[in-house]
């Protein structure tokens, strides 16, 4: 079994969210299937995004691993949207990601404090 401290969850669980934003990245590029390579990699990277979660929750707590997950990863993803693929950041896209830092802020912040 692995056995990972607290700091050590931190960091798989940015591993995860990075694999997590590539496999959400690959579904943009697959172009609804139509390419092979990253139609492939979007289930190779969600793979190892759920075993590196998995791994984490043993530490961290479900609540926290997937809302700092979910949340991490969707801010990511909105700003790879913005710079990469030239969608239009307004201002209500940009206040609701604001909001979701503010929530996987609190999230870690409780996480220190405990149960």
């Amino acid at each position: 079994m692995i056995t990972l401290s607290h700091s050590q969850a931190w960091t798989v669980l940015a591993g995860a969210i990075l694999l997590e934003v590539a496999g959400t990245t690959c579904m943009r590029l697959s172009e609804s299937f139509t390419r092979l390579t990253p139609s492939v990699l979007i289930f190779v990277f969600y793979a190892a995004s759920f075993a590196l979660n998995t791994l984490v929750t043993r530490v961290l707590g479900l609540s926290v691993v997937y809302g700092v997950w979910s949340g991490v990863g969707t801010v990511l993803t909105a700003l790879i949207g913005f710079y990469y693929f030239k969608e239009p950041a307004t201002a209500a896209k940009l206040v609701s990601i604001g909001f979701i830092v503010i929530g996987v802020m609190g999230l870690h912040a409780a996480s220190r404090v405990g149960p």
